[in-house]
């Protein structure tokens, strides 16, 4: 038995197994049920989304020899011959390869005899769009005043260019663009029916590479089962689709993470291999960024198919909030900007590195293994007192032997954002063979996040230049951390303002004389000039 596609196998047959267009099957319903039937319709959308077929289940539920309902028989002479495409009272039309007037003055030449047997005679004008304007005038004056048994039903991609005249003597239905869910849970459905096999995967890639459509998702389908042996694996799909493994994106946003330029460019230089399509590229790495940014900021959030809670929760702690963001829009940018690079592949990498580039306190490149500048050597001026409270604080007594002091350390850091508070709360234990150990104060954890943890010891890298980790340990610290130095310090400056001010002949006077009185919340230490 002859193979039959599966969009033509699996096409709906009535209104309950449309799918996702639930607004144009209500409306159609009521208006069957009530009997409010109008003799034009015109059905617009993009491509696949189902407007011939609707076209033909409303052409049966009007036919139908148990009466005009939305629900056909399916089963009776006219259900069956339009499901079969021989009713000779459907009269359907592809007007892109009819576009001449005398083809339509044809077509209307019949329309005013009594359909054969059928209860109306119904005229099918697919992409109606296509047709001349001389058409459409020859069209115009049957479809303002057609006879009773004769229903018109339209269907176009392009419902802008068909004439205003036109368009006013329809009910126009807007048929909308389906969701990938939608269209991955009915490829499911038709899977698992035809009892084959598939991983959710291959199908969440079907359904993203169908753009909308159902029909070219059937039909990548029907090609991935061909090429998988009648099975729709993950790999076979990306393989067939050309999209990149997954592993690779994953690669470059840890390279991004670590802020490691050189392992970013090789991972690009490696990819090159398998002549990928840098714009669909591009896509990947920015819907796994909005992944990882849902996981950072929607609780519950569990991912989907593609992306797993096991891939997003490690990206989610070593990414900051900001980077993700900053990921993303860059990602976007270049893949518009693709077209402009001298190659492809040119585009792609600078894309990458202007993520590093571009990203809070980027002067960080790498060094020697980055290949890139850093902050010393491009001569940048050293973060002054004034900007880096804590290096401006006394320093912190009982500090351990041997140990960097912590304040002036920290006040040498390129630190942005929420890391230098995180920092400043802390008190340094221990600094050895790449580790770096801190205390932190348990009722100053809000100031604590896997993020901020991350971007603390980037910059503690930049500093020693070598890999440096952090660990934090929850535990109040025989010293003071810098943070609660500079806090002991404003209220000794605070206190000592108060003294000096209580203690001026002008404002003993005051209060001798008019009894005034000083408020000492109001009080504040004069700056340094």
């Amino acid at each position: 038995m002859a193979y039959t596609a599966l969009a033509r196998k699996w096409r709906p047959h009535r209104f309950s197994e449309l799918t996702g267009q639930e607004h144009v099957v209500q409306a159609l319903s009521n208006a069957l049920a009530g009997g409010r039937l109008h003799h034009a319709y015109l059905f617009a959308g993009t491509r696949g989304v189902g407007k011939t077929t609707v076209a033909r289940v409303l052409a049966k539920c009007l036919n139908c020899e148990r009466g005009v309902s939305p629900e056909p028989c399916g089963v009776c002479a006219s259900c069956t011959e339009i499901d079969a495409g021989r009713s000779v009272d459907l009269i359907e039309v592809d007007a892109a390869s009819r576009t001449k007037v005398d083809d339509t003055r044809e077509l209307l030449d019949n329309v005013q005899y009594a359909p054969t047997r059928s209860r109306f005679k119904i005229y099918l004008i697919d992409e109606v769009h296509m047709l001349s304007a001389h058409s459409f005038n020859a069209l115009l004056k049957t479809l303002e005043e057609p006879p009773p048994h004769v229903k018109f039903l339209l269907a176009t991609t392009e419902p802008q260019k068909l004439p205003v005249t036109v368009l006013s003597r329809c009910l126009q239905f807007n048929l909308k663009r389906l969701s990938v869910s939608l269209i991955a849970a009915r490829l499911k459905f038709i899977l698992e029916s035809e009892q084959l096999s598939y991983e959710p995967a291959a199908i969440e890639l079907l359904a993203q590479a169908g753009d909308g459509s159902l029909r070219d998702a059937l039909s990548l389908l029907d090609q991935l089962l061909a090429f998988g042996n009648g099975a729709a694996l993950e790999a076979a799909a990306r393989t067939m689709l050309g999209t990149v493994q997954r592993d690779w994106v994953v690669q470059l946003i840890q390279a991004l993470a670590t802020g490691d330029a050189a392992k970013l460019l090789a991972v690009a230089d490696a990819l090159e291999q398998w002549s990928p399509d840098y714009e669909q590229l591009l896509d990947q790495l920015a819907a796994l960024l909005e992944r990882v940014a849902l996981r950072q900021l929607v609780p519950g959030y569990e991912g989907d198919e593609l992306h797993p809670p096991e891939l997003l929760a490690p990206l989610a702690g070593a990414l900051g909030a900001e980077d993700v963001q900053l990921y993303y829009q860059t990602a976007i940018c270049g893949r518009r900007d693709l077209g402009l690079a001298p190659d492809l592949h040119t585009g792609f990498r600078m894309t990458l590195l202007r993520m590093l580039a571009f990203r809070p306190g980027a002067a960080a490149a790498q060094g020697a293994t980055g290949g890139g500048v850093r902050p010393a050597d491009r001569g940048s001026a050293p973060r002054s007192a004034a900007s880096a409270p804590a290096a401006a604080a006394p320093p912190v007594a009982g500090a351990a032997a041997g140990l960097p002091d912590w304040p002036t350390l920290l006040g040498s850091l390129d630190l942005t954002g929420a890391a230098r508070p995180l920092a400043a709360h802390c008190v340094l234990l221990g600094h050895e063979r790449g580790v770096v150990r801190l205390a932190l104060d348990p009722r100053s954890t809000v100031v604590r996040t896997a993020a901020m943890e991350e971007k603390l010891a980037q910059a503690l890298t930049r500093h020693f230049g070598e890999p440096t980790r952090v660990t934090i340990e929850l535990r109040e610290a025989q010293v003071e951390s810098p943070a609660q130095a500079a806090e002991r310090n404003a209220r000794q400056l605070q206190q000592a303002a108060l003294i000096a001010l209580e203690a001026d002949p002008v404002v003993q006077g005051a209060g001798k004389h008019f009894g005034a009185t000083i408020h000492p919340d109001s009080v504040r230490p004069a700056k340094p000039v």
